[in-house]
């Protein structure tokens, strides 16, 4: 796949992207490196793995990461209750290390999400998501993946894979991550859109939206963010259910009134929504597309 080809796929899964995301993506695809994604929660970084596996028409596996992540729920673990009914039935069996080696074969092993992006038979695109949420110890122990695509499992030994799959790694930076895991990574930031692409993604998103609307709301999520008053910023999947709600309840204007009654669409907790004020005025003046926004219908 060329790059114009991948930005295509892209273009048809309605992803907004500029030239260095998709060049970043092309490169690290095509010399199998893993691709690690910072920015702040809402972005849009796991959207990024979604889009991929759509694009190379692949499988999403995904891995969740949080503290106390560890081999047993990441990479794999034994089927006990199997294996002890095994144990059951051959207990009379006079050769016990026959037994005891027959209980560690693929038919009692349990894929987790590492294990099965690398014994895939067809490649597949592996998230693994919020890094930063696991512990360090989590961490170093995805090193050998990540630059060798292969993991050690002390039962049965070194597996390797049998396809390589699109590793995407993302964090929020809540904690920093080591330089050993940077340097196996291809590396991007995503920061919040600007009012145009944001715009952007509520047309590609919502087409149905009344477009004078998205552009209100594009810019009014400008607004709310911008304020540091509000802890939880809008993130980009908060920006669309807000153009949703508000357009299922037939609002064509953003007025201050319609903003209360959705604000929890797009703010989640009551101290942002009183934080908010009047950061949304109610005539907007205009957007960074150079319209007057209030008034003038984006073709």
């Amino acid at each position: 796949m060329d790059l114009q080809t991948l930005k295509s796929k892209m273009d048809q899964a309605h992803y907004i992207y500029d030239d260095t995301l998709a060049t970043v993506l092309y490169v690290a695809l095509t010399l199998g490196r893993p691709l690690l994604i910072e920015g702040a929660a809402g972005v849009g970084k796991t959207e990024v793995a979604k889009v991929m596996a759509a694009a190379l028409d692949r499988d999403l596996v995904r891995l969740q990461c949080y503290e106390g992540l560890d081999e047993s729920k990441a990479l794999y673990e034994w089927n006990y209750q199997k294996q002890l009914l095994a144990i059951q039935i051959n207990k009379d069996d006079s050769n016990k290390s026959d037994l005891t080696d027959s209980l560690f074969r693929d038919e009692y092993l349990l894929e987790r999400p590492l294990l099965q992006s690398i014994r895939s038979e067809k490649p597949v695109v592996l998230l693994i998501d919020e890094i930063d949420k696991a512990d360090e110890e989590f961490e170093a122990f995805l090193l050998e993946l990540l630059s060798d695509m292969q993991v050690s499992i002390p039962e049965i030994g070194t597996v390797k894979a049998n396809t390589i799959p699109f590793v995407v790694l993302t964090s929020n930076r809540a904690r920093p991550l080591s330089e050993a895991l940077r340097r196996r990574c291809a590396y991007l930031y995503i920061e919040y859109p600007d009012m145009e692409k944001e715009l952007s993604i509520l047309r590609a998103k919502l087409p149905h939206v009344d477009d004078k609307l998205c552009a209100q709301v594009a810019l009014a999520v400008q607004q709310l963010r911008a304020n540091e008053a509000i802890l939880k910023k809008p993130s980009i999947a908060e920006t669309l259910d807000w153009a949703a709600a508000l357009d299922a309840l037939g609002i064509r204007e953003l007025t201050p009134d319609a903003l209360r009654r959705t604000a929890g669409f797009i703010l989640k907790n009551s101290e942002d929504i009183a934080a908010m004020g009047d950061t949304v005025p109610e005539k907007q003046e205009s957007c960074t597309c150079g319209h007057n926004c209030g008034g003038h219908h984006h073709g």
